[in-house]
C-alpha cells in the first residue's frame, strides 16, 4: 500500500479478536482480515467451527488461532484475552459477531386477532421468558461482556476499534422476530453509549447492520427445502430491498475495513447499514 490514502486501511500486524467467528458472516470477516495480514483469533462458542475457520485462514498464508468461547461467560472471555496476548499482543481490534435467534423469542404470526386463525400459533402471549432471555443474553449481554474484557487494554494504551453487530430490525423491528429485535436495539443503542464514553480514550466504538444474509441459518425460514424457492417472507424481504437480492458475506467487508481501520478515524458511534437499501425504502 504504497499511497497514503490507502495505508490508511492497512490492518497489517493488528491483532483482532472476533467473536461468533466461525459462523458465516463472521467467518468472512475473519478470511479478509486474515489475507490483509491481520492475525485473527477466531472465538467462537463451537471449538471446531473456529478451528476450521482458523485453519483455512492459516492455509491461505495468513495467521489465526482458535478459541473456544461463551460470550456469556467473563472467565472464558477473559482466559481468551489472556491467551491471545501471550500468543501474540492484547487485541488491538474486536469485532462482536456472536448473536442469534430462538425460536422461543419469537411469534409465529405478525398480527395479533381478537380471535386466533391457528390455536396452535405461537403468538406473543405464548413467548417462553427463558427463551426470549436466552436471546436478549446472547445478543446483548455477550456484546456487553466481550467488550467489557478486551477493551480494557486498548483504553489504557489509548487506541482501538470495537465493530459490533446490530440489524435491521434495530431501525424497525421486524414483524415475529421480538426478542431479536429488542436486542439488537440494545446493541446499537449501546455503541452509541460507548462510543462517546470511550471517545476520550482514543477507543471508537461503531456497528454494522446487516439487511438480510442468505446464511445457512437465514435459509431454512426463507426458501422452500424442496423446491428451493423462495417462501412467502422471502418475497417480502426481496420486493422491500431495492438492490433486489440477498447480501452474501463478503457485501459486509468493505464497510468492516472502514470502521476497524484509521481510515475512519474521526467515526465513532455510528450504526452502517449494509443492506441492498432496505432501510432506505418505502413505498
Amino acid at each position: 500500500m504504497n499511497s497514503p490514502i490507502l495505508q490508511r486501511f492497512d490492518l497489517a500486524g493488528k491483532v483482532v479478536a472476533i467473536t461468533g467467528g466461525g459462523g458465516a458472516l463472521c467467518g468472512a470477516m475473519a478470511d479478509a482480515l486474515g489475507a490483509m495480514g491481520a492475525k485473527v483469533a477466531v472465538l467462537d462458542l463451537s471449538l471446531g467451527q473456529a478451528e476450521i475457520r482458523a485453519q483455512a485462514i492459516n492455509d491461505a498464508g495468513g495467521t489465526a488461532r482458535a478459541f473456544a468461547c461463551d460470550v456469556l461467560d467473563p472467565a472464558q472471555l477473559r482466559w481468551c484475552r489472556d491467551a491471545i496476548a501471550a500468543i501474540w499482543a492484547a487485541p488491538d481490534l474486536l469485532i462482536n459477531g456472536a448473536g442469534g435467534n430462538d425460536p422461543r423469542g419469537s411469534t409465529a404470526v405478525e398480527f395479533e386477532e381478537p380471535v386466533k386463525a391457528d390455536p396452535a400459533a405461537q403468538s406473543f402471549f405464548d413467548l417462553d421468558s427463558a427463551g426470549f432471555r436466552h436471546v436478549f443474553d446472547l445478543n446483548f449481554m455477550g456484546t456487553f461482556l466481550a467488550t467489557q474484557v478486551f477493551s480494557q487494554a486498548m483504553v489504557a494504551k489509548g487506541k482501538g476499534s470495537i465493530v459490533n453487530i446490530s440489524s435491521m430490525s434495530a431501525f424497525t423491528p421486524l414483524t415475529k422476530v421480538a426478542a431479536y429485535s429488542a436486542a439488537k436495539a440494545a446493541v446499537s443503542n449501546f455503541t452509541q453509549w460507548l462510543a462517546v464514553h470511550f471517545s476520550h480514550a482514543g477507543v471508537r466504538v461503531n456497528a454494522l447492520a446487516p439487511g438480510f444474509f442468505m446464511t445457512e441459518q437465514l435459509r431454512f425460514l426463507h426458501v422452500d427445502a424442496t423446491t428451493g424457492e423462495l417462501l412467502p417472507r422471502a418475497r417480502q424481504v426481496i420486493a422491500h430491498t431495492p438492490m433486489g437480492r440477498y447480501g452474501a458475506p463478503d457485501d459486509l467487508i468493505g464497510a468492516l475495513v472502514w470502521l476497524l481501520s484509521d481510515a475512519s478515524s474521526f467515526v465513532t458511534g455510528v450504526v452502517v447499514p449494509v443492506d441492498g437499501g432496505f432501510s432506505a425504502y418505502s413505498i
